[in-house]
Order: structure tokens, then C-alpha cells, then sequence
């Protein structure tokens, strides 16, 4: 099982589980791209699945980092350490 983000803006995300981790995935009808993961988390107070974060595949890869980087304070899953 794979623990799965899929960040749809600056400010909004979905989280799944899934049993595969696909390198291109559609979501209410836009496709998204890998852009993180799959990674293990270091333990913590309880065993976390395989992380993996996706993006609009039409973003650049420096809008997904700014994006990363916003969504942070409120996904627990984008700051665990690994």
C-alpha cells in the first residue's frame, strides 16, 4: 500500500491510499505525475506505507517544489524524515 498525496494547488490536496504507485495517474479528470516518492518514512509514533506525492503534470517542476513547500505545515506526510 502506498500513502498518497496528490497536491492540486498551492493551498488544496487529496490523500489516498493506493495499492500501485503509477508514474502518470488521472484524478477528477487531470492528470498528474510522480513527483515524489515512493519513500519510507523513518518511524514514528505509529508505521507510515511508502509515501508518494504527485502534481499536475502541466506544472514545472519549480512551481511543484513552491507548492511542496506551502502545502508542508498543514501534510504531515511531506514533513516526516525519511
Amino acid at each position: 500500500m502506498y500513502q498518497v498525496i496528490l497536491l492540486k494547488s498551492e493551498s488544496s490536496f487529496v490523500r489516498a491510499s493506493w495499492e500501485q504507485a503509477e508514474e502518470v495517474v488521472e484524478h477528477e479528470g487531470v492528470a498528474y505525475t510522480l513527483r515524489a516518492g515512493p519513500r519510507q518514512p523513518l518511524p514514528t509514533d505509529h508505521a507510515w506505507d511508502p509515501i508518494v506525492v504527485y502534481a499536475p503534470e502541466e506544472i514545472p517542476e519549480e512551481e511543484f517544489q513552491e507548492w511542496y513547500a506551502a502545502q508542508q505545515p498543514q501534510v504531515e506526510e511531506l514533513r516526516l524524515k525519511y
